[in-house]
């Protein structure tokens, strides 16, 4: 019995210095094993515990039993100050410095109509244009009939407008805001209006909604000339001093002479897409001058005052703007599409 308990204090000590080397919880865990497992060493100081009496088997036993509690407390000990210098470890390697400035969070940009739609207006209130609203739901008087547009036109088709019951309409363009800023005042002015307006079309280069920007100006001296400045003026402040731009004769009821304005498509560098319908230009808005009749039913004196009028696709500039290749793209509200712009 003597020779046993000192293989168990010498086992203890084995056991003391083996867990305090240990680096790890694994290493520690590997300790414990050799000295605690099955085929531990003290299971196997203790095999032969069955050939003694009864009570030195007794005593080997309460032995045996305080020395793996001892080893056990040990071993949490250990594992404890592994876990808590860890802990210690990986505080100072993530050591925060309140004193640094934050980091900053992911910001957002204006949408690419609102970018538009901004600078369009910067450039008119540079020419001294004022910026001049008007209602969605139109009466017919002020989208059709004063617009020298009549009942027979085929404007007024149900396949082009949205009628609502009782009369009233959707705008099919922002031309009604341009009767309701001039009736009931005096010339020299000039106005722009934007907004949505609303027809039945859909396209890569159309949809049933969408914005658009009227611009019209009035004094007694006003020529085609004025008009045409204008336009290459505000298509090179957006396009830039290289873009291409081209007017064509065309007929509007509300101008008198007319022309649609087309801009070169950058999709394709004119080599013709379905952007621009295989043409290489694509149509950007109608122009003209203010027909007689038009001023007459504003209560203006069309022997005295000429003026001229334009508007075009907000959604189709900001297309040839950021080459955007099909308008719904402006609407779906995609952040994927939306970041790239």
């Amino acid at each position: 019995m003597a020779q046993r308990n000192t293989d168990l204090d010498a086992l203890l000590r084995e056991a003391r210095e083996a867990i305090a080397a240990a680096a790890s919880p694994q290493a520690l865990q590997e300790v414990r094993a050799r000295f605690l497992g099955r085929k531990g060493s003290v299971s196997e100081l203790l095999r032969g515990i069955g050939a003694m009496s009864p009570e030195e088997r007794a005593r080997a036993g309460e032995a045996a039993n305080q020395a793996k509690r001892e080893i056990e407390a040990l071993v949490s000990e250990r594992r404890a100050a592994l876990e808590q210098g860890a802990m210690h470890q990986s505080l100072s390697g993530h050591r925060l410095d309140t004193s640094l400035p934050g980091a900053a969070a992911p910001a957002g940009h204006l949408h690419p109509l609102t970018l538009v739609v901004r600078d369009m207006l910067q450039f008119f209130t540079s020419l001294g244009f004022s910026l001049e609203e008007g209602p969605e739901v139109e009466t017919d008087w002020n989208n059709f009939e004063a617009l020298n547009i009549p009942p027979d036109h085929p404007a007024r088709d149900m396949q082009d407008t949205f009628y609502l019951e009782q009369g009233p309409l959707l705008r099919t363009h922002t031309s009604n805001v341009q009767i309701r800023a001039m009736t009931g005042r005096t010339p020299p002015f000039r106005f722009v209006a934007l907004g949505r307006v609303y027809r039945h079309d859909l396209s890569p280069r159309h949809s049933p909604m969408f914005n658009q920007i009227e611009g019209f100006l009035v004094d007694e001296r006003v020529s085609f000339a004025d008009l045409k400045g204008v336009l290459v003026g505000f298509g090179r402040h957006l396009f830039g001093d290289d873009a291409l731009l081209r007017f064509r004769a065309n007929h509007f009821p509300f101008t008198e002479p007319s022309a649609e304005l087309d801009y070169s498509c950058e999709l394709c560098k004119r080599r013709g897409c379905r952007m621009c319908s295989e043409t290489g230009w694509v149509e950007w808005g109608g122009c003209g001058m203010i027909h007689p009749h038009v001023l007459e039913r504003c209560g203006i004196d069309a022997q005295r005052y000429q003026g001229f009028a334009f508007g075009m696709g907000i959604d189709r500039t900001a297309s040839r703007r950021y080459g955007i290749p099909h308008l719904r793209h402006l609407f779906e509200g995609d952040v994927r599409v939306l970041e790239q712009i």
